[in-house]
């Protein structure tokens, strides 16, 4: 909704609740593989960018992914996309890419792989500034950079820009991939500067693929850093839901707008979250929304499991449940879903339940909650010991 969940798309930004001490102490006594550094849940915002597998040591003879293995790129197996964008990272050729988006027509899917691929392009970039590596020189130009070959920095994606910029896949992804720029360092004076240029690559894009919903699913992102009035995303949101009504991505980048960390309240996002679930089609996961408007309303700090025990949580944990059990076999967002369910699950002490989701999405991390922390892997770990420990 969103890892710069980049192109996983969407990008930016928010928090969740942690356990008690002795709780944790506990834990780690019992699973004394984990490492302390997963021990402490806490959390910044929907959509923020998916990093490279990261973490050490792993759980004790319990057929889990070791932490140091668990991918948080991906909120679910994706074998197709893993192969184009490793293709992508190591040749610094983008056409693995391109091709791959263009073969990839269902909708749901389409948004979640442009999300990914905008979020390991960003990170990319990311890493390559903070090893040292030289930035291109302001007046250089594309052939400049173009001249230099493989680098490490995300370049693939420049070089699709570059020389394919009629592909709507290119255009899609490098939208998302300004949007988790900006939205990784909101206090820079370039914040605003590269939404706009996102704004305008969405544009282009829409133009491109006038039916494609995409555009201005990232739009929603754009809109609400740039703090479109009420009546104007509004607008927005109508292009989307006539193009796809009951897109869930769609959903989870809207809802965030709605919330009163940004230009609504929790009434509102509650509301918002509330109709979709209502007028879902058969078979959608919007039954969930629910959870994750109460999500973006969880206060910093809890030490009372008794919140997630009361009858706001209980129910939207009900509702996301029944939507996983109604939503067609394969649905490509249904990952995020099991991951939010299962942290809610175990702070609610509901272990066993936890840990059915946990056999349902183990080895991957790349969703809400997680890709709030500073560190996915080890926060998902800590969580994850807990609900199998205790089932």
């Amino acid at each position: 909704m969103e890892a710069l969940l980049l192109l996983i798309a969407l990008t930016a930004i928010f928090g969740v609740a942690v356990l008690p001490a002795i709780r944790r102490r506990q834990e780690r006594r019992e699973f004394g593989r984990v490492p302390d550094a997963a021990a402490e849940p806490g959390g910044p915002g929907y959509g923020a960018p998916a990093g490279p597998r990261t973490g050490s040591g792993a759980p004790a003879a319990t057929g889990l992914v070791p932490v140091d293995q668990l991918d948080v790129r991906l909120p679910g197996p994706d074998p197709e996309l893993v192969a184009a964008l490793e293709e992508c990272q190591r040749t610094q050729a983008w056409r693995p890419a391109g091709q791959l988006l263009a073969l990839t027509d269902e909708r749901e899917l389409r948004w979640q792989r442009v999300q990914s691929l905008a979020g390991a392009a960003a990170m990319e970039l990311a890493r390559w500034r903070a090893a040292g590596g030289p930035a291109d020189h302001p007046d250089e130009g594309i052939d400049g950079i173009l001249a230099k070959g493989p680098r490490s920095d995300a370049g693939w994606l420049r070089r699709w820009r570059a020389e394919e910029p009629g592909d709507v896949g290119g255009a899609e992804v490098y939208a998302q991939f300004l949007v988790w720029q900006a939205m990784a360092d909101p206090a820079s004076a370039d914040h605003r500067i590269i939404l706009e240029e996102a704004r305008t690559v969405c544009g282009e894009a829409a133009r491109l693929a006038p039916e494609d919903p995409i555009p201005f699913i990232t739009e929603l992102f754009i809109a609400r850093g740039l703090s479109y009035r009420p009546a104007d995303f509004q607008a927005l949101w109508e292009k989307v839901t006539r193009l796809d009504p009951a897109h869930m991505g769609a959903h989870l980048a809207a809802l965030p707008y709605w919330s009163e960390k940004w230009h609504g309240s929790r009434e509102e996002a509650d509301a918002f979250a509330r109709q979709a679930a209502a007028t879902a089609p058969a078979g959608s996961l919007l039954p969930a929304l629910p959870l994750f408007a109460v999500y973006d309303h969880l206060p910093e700090v809890t030490l009372s499991p008794g919140m997630f025990q009361g009858a706001v949580v209980g129910d939207a944990i009900e509702a996301a449940r029944y939507a996983l059990h109604d939503a067609r076999p394969g649905h490509p967002v249904e990952p995020h879903v099991r991951h939010l369910l299962m942290c809610f699950l175990v702070l609610a002490e509901r272990y066993a339940e936890a840990a059915e989701q946990v056999r349902a999405i183990d080895g991957y991390v790349g969703a809400i909650p997680w890709v709030d922390r500073e560190n996915p892997a080890n926060e998902y770990a800590a969580y994850r010991a807990l609900a199998i420990a205790r089932q």
